[in-house]
């Protein structure tokens, strides 16, 4: 995969000092460090390694990755080790994809409050569809589902929503059958909605005393304030849907590989960036078409927007609930498995690298030689802010013919 032209680092590289300096005492620590992480990604600051083809001799330095969650360049490698850990937890149903979105006059409130709010939002949509798939009136079982939260909108703007996938079926509550959902029909978006609604509402409401509210909802501090602001979003419909199945577990993972690791805003999208102006591509949805437009603004509003994003030490942005939870999934998987009359997966061994030295690493990441295709080994580590013995092989001459 060829490298993209412009990256979210080389703006803040270009910008960030500045940007600090105006917005000093207003950047929170997360965000500080969040632009140190990704500013310092894949340069001599963090050290590498330099690979050597054990063919034909190229050389190549390769400087090591900040590893940051909010880094474009780092969540495509997450991404990749996530996937292959979450093959084993894949049954062989079709899954659904479920979304929950908060009315935007909540926006400034859950922004201000992301840990908690941000909870919130997990709990009361796993809740959601928990509850109403063990309906005995609806499918009457035990599910399993994968939830993933996004703070963006395609504008880089603030829009808090949960992403889940679900398999479609459960475990019955007698623990005796698997009883699947229907082919193209999983909940009723309508009910999903309501009791989503409700459930977020009241447990906000319940943690008003651990919420800060400042600038526009300042006044939301006072409780009855706060009663009032949420009543009106009892009357209105909160946006939630269902889409159809996935084709089968290699499409779930195709998906997946585009969601749990994604960023507020991807490389590849950024078009052009100079002194004045950073242009991105966005989708715009009207009258039910989606197209693709460029938008255009400043490099400190550019900078801005990105740092909406930034969640908060320790906050987990993928969570795992029902018979996917943590402490019973291997226990819960199996029977699964058993009632679906399907073999466990067989476990996969891991690659192995071994450099000129001889040392065996657990690790099958390096891509291979650019010249020839051949094995790439590392012949020397270094450490950060330190530069390599080796020197890198020259470009390769185009082909003019």
């Amino acid at each position: 995969m060829s490298r993209p032209p412009f990256e979210v680092a080389e703006i803040f590289r270009r910008f960030g000092a500045a940007h600090r300096h105006v917005n000093e005492g207003h950047l929170n620590l997360g965000q500080l460090k969040v632009m140190a992480a990704i500013e310092k990604c894949r340069t001599a600051a963090l050290g590498g390694h330099v690979d050597r083809c054990d063919g034909c001799g190229h050389t190549r330095i390769s400087y090591n990755s900040c590893g940051n969650r909010h880094c474009p360049k780092c969540q495509a490698a997450a991404a990749k080790e996530w996937l292959a850990d979450q093959e084993s937890n894949l049954l062989p149903v079709p899954c659904f994809h479920c979304v929950f979105t908060i009315p935007e006059q909540l926006n400034p409130v859950v922004y201000q409050n992301k840990a908690v709010a941000c909870d919130i939002l997990f709990k009361a949509a796993a809740q959601t569809v928990l509850t109403i798939a063990a309906d005995p009136k609806r499918l009457g079982v035990k599910i399993g589902l994968t939830a993933v939260l996004h703070t963006w909108g395609s504008t880089l703007t603030f829009h808090p929503h949960v992403h889940m996938i679900v398999p479609g079926g459960g475990i019955s509550l007698d623990g005796k059958r698997w009883i699947s959902a229907k082919q193209r029909y999983f909940l009723p978006v309508q009910v999903l909605s309501s009791l989503f609604r409700r459930l977020f509402i009241e447990k906000l409401r319940a943690v008003h005393d651990q919420l800060r509210f400042f600038g526009e909802v300042s006044g939301l501090a006072d409780a009855e304030a706060f009663r009032r602001f949420l009543a009106p979003l009892r009357q209105i419909t909160w946006n939630t849907y269902c889409k159809p199945p996935f084709a089968g577990p290699e499409e779930v993972l195709r998906y997946l590989s585009r969601y749990t690791h994604r960023v507020a805003i991807a490389n590849s999208r950024i078009v052009g960036i100079d002194d004045d102006a950073v242009r991105f591509r966005y989708k715009e949805r009207r009258d039910g078409k989606v197209s693709m437009k460029i938008m255009t603004m400043s490099p400190h509003e550019f900078i801005r927007r990105v740092l909406l994003h930034v969640v908060p030490d320790g906050f987990h942005r993928i969570r795992h609930y029902g018979l996917l939870a943590s402490g019973h999934k291997a226990k819960n998987l199996a029977r699964a498995r058993e009632l679906l009359d399907v073999p466990p997966p067989e476990p996969k061994a891991k690659a192995e690298i071994v450099d000129e030295d001889g040392v065996v690493h657990e690790d099958s990441s390096l891509p291979p030689c650019p010249c020839c295709g051949g094995r790439m080994v590392i012949i020397e580590w270094f450490e950060r802010g330190c530069l390599p013995r080796h020197q890198p092989s020259p470009p390769k001459p185009k082909d003019t013919s």
